[in-house]
């Protein structure tokens, strides 16, 4: 694992597409049980290199109910972007992450965390990639059906201050989803990290 995190950190493998220049953020290790798949790295996480270290990493946190130490304690928390780097600013919001990154690292990332028993799957672009033809037409679709995607993954709207509106109109995901999100967590860290094979 430590080789192939290496090997990624020095990926450039996008770098004539990326404003900012690669700088791939991730953590891994072959000991987590929860792997969070989001969307790519922002400005602020690009800057310092720390996921989701920003407004919607706060939010993240507070839908798990967990703090910063243990958000970040990756022997037993994975976080695995759809894209490593930040991909730069669209017409509204951050561009998609690069379409080159999942299909190049992920497999083999993946392959080296078998202890993984619950996969976040944070926004449209990690459902559409994981969920295949179990993706709903929408994310309010997909998001609503998360008992359906039970126990591997779990669907979750993007915690961008952008979706305020979402998170307004949809008061169920708060009264439903996030009681679910945390009693399927928390077991998960609780438990003594897993032992490497």
């Amino acid at each position: 694992m430590a080789s192939l995190l290496r090997e990624v950190r020095a990926c450039t493998l996008c770098a004539a597409h990326l404003p900012l220049g690669p700088r791939p953020v991730l953590r891994a290790s072959t000991t987590a049980r929860l792997l969070i798949v989001g969307q790519a790295p922002g400005t602020r996480v690009h800057a310092t290199g720390i996921p989701w270290n920003d407004p919607s990493g706060d939010r993240l946190r507070q839908w798990l109910g967990i703090d910063r130490e243990a958000f970040y304690d990756e022997s037993r928390i994975a976080i695995v972007p759809m894209g490593f780097c930040y991909p730069g600013k669209g017409t509204s919001g951050d561009l998609p992450p690069r379409p080159e990154c999942a299909p190049t690292w992920h497999a083999r990332v993946l392959a080296h965390m078998p202890a993984i028993a619950l996969t976040l799957l944070v926004g449209r672009y990690a459902q559409e990639r994981y969920l295949g033809a179990d993706n709903g037409a929408t994310l309010t679709d997909t998001v609503r059906a998360h008992a359906r995607h039970a126990p591997r993954f779990l669907p979750l709207p993007h915690p961008s201050p952008r979706n305020i509106g979402w998170f307004q109109r949809n008061p169920w995901f708060e009264a439903e989803v996030l009681p679910a999100l945390r009693r399927r967590v928390a077991p998960l860290l609780d438990a003594a990290p897993a032992q490497p094979a």
